[in-house]
């Protein structure tokens, strides 16, 4: 592709502009009346007709319009778009919003989705924090009757995850409680890392001592380990892909709303940026189900904690600056509420 004039330029960022905010092609005579420059329409249609020559813009069906193509909006995200201020009244929103009182973090990150969701009026993802730095606080087991009992893992980050078993007929209460007690003197304290490697040499031989089978008890505090410290996204605005879906058909969106319940399939689409906002257009998104549409991206940085993500799927016909400005700075407001929860969880 040619490197683009000045002029047309402005007048590529006039169409996506007066797109995204229509919806309509965009034809020489209304485009005239926007552009900050003097210029026939007739100059323009030519200009437009250059542009599509060289894949930025395209016909619309029957229509004189031009709309913009992936190509043309990559071009204008990468060089034309004017990052817009976010409205004091949006930034007021999100700080209220998170104010609340939150008992965990994953309170927080949920509350997250829903509220960039409500933003934007789009499908918003929200991703915790990586937890491989985070460390055992306790780990208890509270009996449910019936041999049931529940599992609870607290660690140092305020996380909690918990998991329900049942307890073999050979195993007493006081063996269970003995090997509650040796997890809790070898692993409290311990980064996740180092009880993973313990977990796998040390921990089996001791557990031993107590009860014969001590690979099923293992496996189930493994697989409560494993919960806290995995990735948790969360979705909000589900029901506003319905909004702005291009397809309608119910097997397609039956799929994508799968895809938003798999945790390693939306990893492989939420591909973090590196400490900045992204933007992925049609099939840059490595998803086949999202060629249709845009995501935004920002991570977020809440120090020895880790980072976390944030993101926005929408149409392709999106307020590019809008929506960067949005995630730029909610990522900002996020991080500095997790912080605060991080403080005042060491006070």
């Amino acid at each position: 592709m040619k490197t683009l004039t000045e002029r047309q330029k402005v007048i590529l960022q006039a169409i996506v502009r007066e797109y995204t905010e229509t919806g309509a092609a965009v034809g020489s005579k209304a485009l005239a009346a926007r552009l900050p420059i003097h210029v026939s329409s007739a100059t323009i249609r030519n200009e437009m007709a250059s542009l599509e020559e060289q894949g930025y813009v395209q016909k619309e069906h029957m229509s004189s319009g031009r709309i913009p193509s992936l190509a043309g909006y990559r071009y204008y995200v990468d060089h034309l778009v004017n990052n817009d201020a976010v409205a004091h009244a949006d930034i007021q929103l999100i700080q209220n919003e998170l104010s609340g009182s939150f008992n965990k973090i994953d309170e927080i990150i949920e509350e997250s989705a829903n509220l960039l969701s409500e933003l934007t009026s789009y499908t918003a993802f929200t991703l915790k924090p990586e937890q491989a730095d985070a460390r055992l606080s306790g780990f208890r087991l509270v009996p449910l009757g019936n041999r049931q009992v529940m599992a609870i893992l607290v660690m140092d980050s305020g996380e909690v995850a918990n998991q329900t078993f049942t307890i073999p007929r050979s195993m007493s209460s006081d063996q269970l409680e003995t090997v509650v007690r040796l997890i809790n003197d070898q692993l409290v304290g311990l980064p996740i890392t180092e009880i993973v490697d313990k977990l796998r040499v040390e921990i089996p031989a001791k557990v031993g001592q107590y009860m014969q089978t001590p690979e099923g008890f293992l496996q189930i505090f493994g697989r409560v380990l494993d919960q806290a410290a995995t990735e948790r996204f969360f979705v909000g605005g589900r029901l506003n892909l319905l909004n702005f879906s291009v397809n309608h058909n119910p097997q397609d969106l039956k799929s994508l709303y799968q895809l938003f319940d798999t945790s390693d399939d939306i990893a492989s689409v939420l591909s973090p940026p590196d400490n900045k906002v992204q933007v992925k257009i049609g099939n840059e998104i490595t998803n086949d189900l999202l060629k249709h549409y845009s995501l935004v991206t920002g991570t977020y940085d809440v120090g020895s904690h880790g980072r976390g993500m944030i993101a926005v799927l929408g149409p392709t016909r999106m307020p590019y600056s809008r929506m960067i400005g949005l995630v730029g700075a909610f990522r900002q407001e996020l991080a500095a509420k997790l912080l605060d929860y991080y403080r005042n969880l060491d006070d």
